[in-house]
């Protein structure tokens, strides 16, 4: 895969965006991203398109790319929708860099975008109903709930207001995790906050402002033991990556240098296992997979971007691709080595927890900040030396973990 490169990448500001379209969204991401690549939309050869709910929330239930890209010069080639849940764009990505890698385009677009912001609460919350399985949507609540069985849920920690039913599913592993390894309410608030203090040096990010532990803890309750501050937003915006082999970086006028190779791209479903087999949850088996094609290991990572719909997730994670053992997701918060300047920073960008999380598009806004973060131009949040960079986004629930878990290794 070492032929395989990342010339260009884009990441609109992602947050609360009624006043803009889909398609304003889509054309914001696709000039930056062929402007970063040198390239213009005749040089794209096929494009792969990102969205989950603008079906749910407009009513384009098909040919959503073909529409949201035809004003901008994108026609006339392979256009191919994809939806994934929350994996979407790291899905796009991944079909756009085996594409290339098959030899059917020289140069290839992967563009994710998402409108979530809504005047009607209920639809835009509803939006999530459909990532798990519809026709058993009571027995997988009821069950993801009991999980943490054991741990008592104090009075008042539920929130009356409404919030995406993914809380409580990340809420019974937050419990499960308490009681299995001792893991604290205060450890995932220092997730929080250690991530909240890295969107501050973000522009891009939703929400810029620093929150200390404390702070986090008294937030306002979602689920226990999440607080509003723990969780990801509800959020617009979109992000692109243009992939080439060495043949097409030949007819981009991006520097070489700035173009970084994609050294593995995995996607793992789940399985049928027990809640506590964590050997075999799908990130764990991919990132197992993206070390063997890159030839490298979970120390040879000098930064990470993982899905944390909220702070639990970057404990499931971190854990998973082997940052730290099965159980100390918490603890190496806690003690500072995921911080900037720490052994293994993760998700500098501010995370999906204050940076944001428009589903269609969150996966390539982690491609986004691995490759600034290669190039060095990630200006105050900037890991020093950063050499390989590695990206898990995961998408959906299906039986006691993700439905699908994409793992993708970028290098210079």
């Amino acid at each position: 895969m070492s032929d395989i490169y990342i010339a260009g990448v884009s990441m609109t500001k992602f947050g609360k965006h009624l006043d803009r379209s889909l398609k304003d969204l889509t054309g914001e991401a696709l000039a930056a991203v062929l402007k970063d690549a040198g390239c213009g939309s005749e040089s794209i050869e096929a494009a792969f398109f990102g969205n989950c709910v603008q079906g749910h929330m407009e009513g384009q239930d098909m040919i959503r790319g073909e529409v949201a890209l035809r004003a901008f010069g994108i026609e006339g080639i392979p256009i191919i929708n994809v939806e994934n849940a929350c994996a979407t764009a790291s899905t796009a990505f991944h079909l756009a860099v085996n594409y290339v890698k098959s030899g059917s385009a020289d140069i290839a677009l992967a563009i994710g975008a998402e409108k979530m912001y809504s005047e009607d609460k209920a639809k835009m919350f509803s939006a999530f109903d459909g990532a798990w399985d519809v026709h058993d949507a009571e027995n997988i609540l009821a069950a993801w709930t009991s999980m943490g069985d054991g741990v008592e849920i104090p009075e008042g920690s539920t929130s009356p207001r409404p919030y995406s039913v993914f809380m409580d599913v990340y809420a019974g592993f937050s419990r499960m995790h308490m009681r299995e390894f001792g893991t604290t309410q205060r450890q995932l608030a220092a997730i929080a906050s250690k991530n909240h203090g890295h969107s501050t040096m973000n522009e891009l990010a939703q929400y810029t402002r620093a929150f200390t532990i404390d702070e986090v803890l008294s937030g306002a309750p979602v689920t226990f033991p999440l607080t509003v501050p723990m969780c990801s937003p509800i959020s617009d915006g979109a992000a692109a990556a243009i992939v080439c082999n060495a043949r097409g970086l030949k007819k981009l006028k991006v520097a070489k240098a700035r173009a970084m190779k994609v050294l593995a791209s995995v996607i793992r479903t789940g399985s049928t296992r027990g809640a506590t087999d964590f050997s075999r949850h799908c990130s764990r088996l991919g990132a197992e997979k993206a070390y063997e094609q890159a030839g490298l290991g979970p120390n040879d990572i000098d930064v990470a971007e993982v899905h944390d719909a909220s702070a639990t997730g970057e404990v499931i994670e971190s854990e998973a691709l082997g940052f730290c053992a099965i159980g100390d997701g918490g603890a190496i918060a806690e003690r500072g080595e995921t911080t900037l300047g720490g052994r293994i920073p993760i998700n500098v960008s501010g995370g999906l927890e204050s940076k944001g999380h428009p589903i269609g598009a969150t996966g390539l806004g982690q491609i986004y900040e691995l490759v600034t973060q290669l190039r060095g131009e990630a200006g105050k949040r900037q890991v020093a030396g950063a050499r390989h960079g590695m990206a898990q986004n995961g998408g959906g629930i299906h039986g006691v973990e993700e439905a699908v878990s994409c793992l993708t290794i970028v290098g210079q």
